[in-house]
């Protein structure tokens, strides 16, 4: 809770308290259900929501924006985002269904009315979004032909809407037919070791008119 704190002073009450809940709701359903290694359960706040929050230091979502998290997994980074921006609407899909159990549970036990979860592939979700957030589930190419036609055409915030994707590593080759693409380097924002090779990759979505 103190990286949270140290990152992100303006933190409500509010959110303070059920960034505090994380925690323990991860523990004990991540006992009944492993969504998230041992490991990083430990280090659940740097690895899991810090991380997520990521994204809000690249772009901070108006409210009423809508936002899809694909492939969620237990809820990131949909749910640190959620707590941060309780005026948009979140909708995080994952095609397993006992990892979308686990983000009802988190979701139900944080009080959060602004989550709604769907257990499908994203290819077969309707609806059009402002940004596409997720922590690397697949190469860029891939993800894009997932999303395709889900974003929508009117842009609200400083960056265009489009796809703002957690990675990591090397991206050279991964992105070298999207030049449009901007990766923002997360060690910019945190000092931590983890983000050192962390990024987040926004890819602005062009529409023919």
């Amino acid at each position: 809770m103190e990286l949270l704190r140290k990152y992100f002073p303006e933190l409500t009450e509010d959110q303070i308290s059920k960034f505090e809940k994380l925690e323990n709701l991860y523990k004990d359903w991540n006992l009944k259900i492993n969504v998230v290694s041992r490991k990083d359960i430990d280090e659940l706040y740097l690895r899991h929501v810090l991380h997520s929050l990521g994204i809000t230091k690249v772009q901070r979502f108006k409210p009423n924006s809508k936002i899809l998290d694909v492939g969620t997994g237990g809820g990131f980074p949909g749910i640190p985002l959620a707590i941060m921006y309780p005026d948009s609407i979140f909708h995080l899909v994952d095609s397993i269904g006992k990892k979308i159990k686990v983000v009802d549970e988190v979701a139900e036990g944080l009080g959060l009315k602004n989550v709604t979860s769907f257990n499908q592939r994203v290819e077969e979700l309707n609806g059009n979004y402002d940004f596409i957030v997720s922590r690397a589930v697949a190469v860029m190419p891939s993800f894009v032909r997932w999303v395709k036609g889900k974003i929508a055409k009117e842009s609200n915030h400083e960056l265009k809407n489009g796809i703002l994707y957690l990675k990591g590593g090397e991206l050279t080759e991964e992105l070298k037919d999207y030049r449009t693409a901007k990766i923002f380097e997360l060690s910019n924002y945190f000092e931590e070791e983890f983000f050192e090779t962390k990024k987040v990759v926004y890819l602005p979505m062009k529409y023919r008119g």
